[in-house]
């Protein structure tokens, strides 16, 4: 007979396997087991009549699988539940007893926050029980989840044929609309800054007005301007010539968001991508010899490194850098992080990245060598900036110039990958030197809209308000991109960096949210409800007490939107139904937008949208100079013509139309 381990990951469950030995099965449940049901009223799968209480049903997909482990408990010894040091964790463990028939008093739960040999046989030796606090906070999220997912998006389908609503997405969206409605909303401002370009000691520079009489300088028109060129005439007298050394600190190691934010701003990985490569380095990688986890558990909002890793990496920094490399050990931890997690970092400070790069896809290098670099460095000295900084008067207009040149690269040493220092050198210029500008300009400049929100805003946005949790954002993230209320895409074709863009149904959508939900759909109760679940995960809350409050709050405000939210009419093809006569109407189904008959379903008449035909190349009589083949004629995916070679793509040629800059006619304005 031999112990039972059950973990989510298969992956997982053969690393861990290795390091218990022969005497134990380590098997997976490959997530969660079961779910909330769909039956019973308004199929929520939620008695809300008595106090809340949940019915659950084993997911068809893992009927076979619950069977299987039935009887693999029956013939263990001992059964322990290693699924993930987390919430969700917490509940796919407590699914897993109550299905499976263990005793939930029983002390066999074991966490481990990273998989290596050690932590894991550490805690096989300290199992506990299941931790019903947790569960039951996560148990509440889903029931509210539930609640308003069913209601709002049966609701929003019936009246304005939305897909889908929810407490945490609902909000998510309504940052992207309320920020597109300020874009649209903004009038741009005029303002002005002046420039005086100086030469001294064969070194260029230039200063920039910064105050007027002392005070900060603001010109709002060309007059105002004009007026600061024609009194700045003469020579500059150094007024002030100050030299400092200012400390950049490293930055603290990675949590969930930090991480999210900083992989999309530095490797263009997508919130969704980096957690699923994060995953990967988490639950094992095959090395030389054994299967490792390379990295510690990535859903955490804790800065803290264990004793064990900071030694360990301070005594390499000092060993590879130097003594004058080593920096102080620093923790930065919200009220509401679950200190139990460490900060995501290196497993070992042995497996330096580029000795274990083979072993790892492109992508899991990239993110892995992110992490132990930022780990590293949080643990190193700061670097050492010497900062000039001069200011240039003329009557009483003071100009500034600033200089700086890295002293000590202390921490970047280890990731000037990540973070790029720019040096800016002043020539030597004492106080009440003379300086003759060569030239003073006024530069026009009109105020900017608010950006547009990339993933790694959102994420911070989101964050720093407390909508969600940082395990959530990815899904969130990706939740209202498949709905088709927003869609990430660059904000024009010169430009790279993609943003969220809100479509005509996200507006609709927020809108009618705002004017029927605005007490729950708003940041503010989003951000209450995850303090009220971290209560209820500390013990502090019951949570029946917070699904009543809500439900009572709520559904008067659903009652009220069945009753007075105007009902969205179908878009009119523009032709009648050839069945019956009545108007045809575009509808959208499971695979897409269809036409359908407006009188459904009385009426049934369907028929797929014809695709708009793609225009045919024209041939022209001229040739390719680099080939001989006729030369066509055709348009481009943006909706532009241009001429090419008709051997394409064994031939490449391509020549300037009159209407359209072929593309690869701006690669090459771009190489040049």
């Amino acid at each position: 007979m031999k112990n039972l381990v059950i973990v989510e990951s298969p992956s997982k469950s053969k690393t861990i396997e290795k390091y218990l030995g022969n005497n134990f099965e380590v098997v997976s449940s490959k997530g969660h087991i079961r779910d909330l049901a769909i039956k019973g009223k308004d199929g929520l799968g939620v008695d809300v009549e008595n106090d809340f209480k949940t019915t659950y049903k084993i997911n068809d997909d893992k009927k076979a699988l619950v069977k299987e482990l039935k009887e693999k408990v029956k013939k263990a010894d001992e059964v322990y539940l290693a699924t993930d040091p987390d919430r969700e964790g917490e509940a796919i463990s407590w699914h897993l007893a109550d299905e499976l028939g263990l005793d939930i008093t029983k002390e066999n739960r074991v966490v481990f926050h990273e998989i290596t040999k050690g932590a894991v046989l550490d805690a096989f030796k300290q199992p506990r029980q299941i931790d019903m606090d947790l569960v039951a906070s996560q148990e509440t999220r889903r029931v509210l989840d539930r609640i308003i997912g069913f209601k709002l998006s049966t609701l929003l389908k019936s009246k304005i044929k939305s897909k889908s609503a929810g407490r945490v997405q609902s909000v998510a969206l309504k940052l992207i609309v309320d920020r597109e409605k300020e874009i649209k909303a903004f009038i741009p401002e005029e303002y002005w800054t002046i420039e005086a370009k100086f030469e001294e000691n064969h070194k260029k520079f230039t200063a920039s007005l910064t105050k007027i009489n002392g005070k900060k300088a603001k010109l709002s028109t060309s007059e105002e301007a004009q007026k600061v060129l024609d009194e700045c005439k003469g020579p500059f007298i150094c007024v002030q010539s100050k030299a400092q050394v200012r400390k950049k600190e490293p930055k603290l190691p990675f949590i969930t968001s930090t991480l999210q934010q900083e992989a999309s701003n530095k490797l263009n990985f997508s919130a969704k991508k980096t957690m699923q490569v994060a995953q990967k380095l988490y639950e094992g990688v095959d090395l030389e010899d054994h299967a490792e986890g390379l990295i510690t558990y990535m859903r955490t909002d804790s800065t803290r490194l264990s004793n064990v890793f900071v030694s360990a990496c301070q005594e390499m920094i000092e060993n590879e850098y130097g003594k004058s490399y080593l920096g102080n050990y620093k923790v930065k931890n919200d009220d509401s992080s679950q200190d139990a997690h460490e900060a995501i970092r290196p497993t070992s400070i042995e497996n330096k990245p580029e000795l274990i790069k083979k072993y790892l896809t492109n992508d899991q290098y990239k993110l892995y060598k992110f992490i132990y670099d930022r780990a590293v460095a949080s643990l190193m000295a700061p670097a050492k900036v010497n900062v000039v900084t001069l200011m240039l008067s003329q009557k009483e207009y003071d100009f500034t110039a600033n200089g700086s040149q890295l002293g000590f690269d202390g921490y970047l040493r280890v990731y000037e990958d990540y973070e790029q220092t720019k040096d800016v050198k002043l020539p030597e210029i004492n106080e009440q030197d003379s300086l003759e500008a060569k030239a003073i300009d006024g530069l026009q400049h009109f105020t900017e809209p608010p950006l547009r929100y990339n993933e790694a805003r959102l994420i911070k946005e989101m964050e720093e308000l407390g909508i969600g949790r940082p395990s959530t954002y990815a899904m969130i993230l990706d939740t209202i991109q498949t709905r088709g209320y927003v869609s990430y895409q660059k904000q024009s074709e010169t430009s790279k960096a993609k943003v969220f863009i809100p479509s005509e149904q996200g507006i609709l959508t927020t809108e009618k949210l705002d004017e029927f939900f605005n007490e729950i759909i708003n940041v503010k109760y989003t951000a209450d409800m995850e303090n009220e679940l971290d209560d209820i995960a500390e013990g502090s809350r019951i949570s029946k007490e917070s699904l009543q409050q809500f439900y009572d709050k709520f559904m008067p405000l659903v009652n009220n939107a069945y009753q007075n939210m105007e009902k969205k009419e179908a878009e009119k093809v523009g032709e009648v139904c050839p069945d019956c006569g009545n108007e045809l109407v575009y509808r959208e189904g499971r695979f897409g937008k269809f036409i359908s008959c407006s009188s459904y379903p009385s009426c049934r008449y369907t028929r797929k949208i014809e695709k708009e035909k793609k225009e045919e190349p024209v041939l022209l009589e001229e040739t390719c100079p680099e080939c001989g083949s006729p030369l066509i004629k055709r348009k481009s995916r943006y909706g532009n013509y241009f001429v090419g070679c008709s051997a394409f793509p064994k031939c490449r040629y391509i020549q300037k139309d009159e209407n359209a800059t072929p593309k690869s006619n701006r690669r090459k304005k771009k190489e040049k």
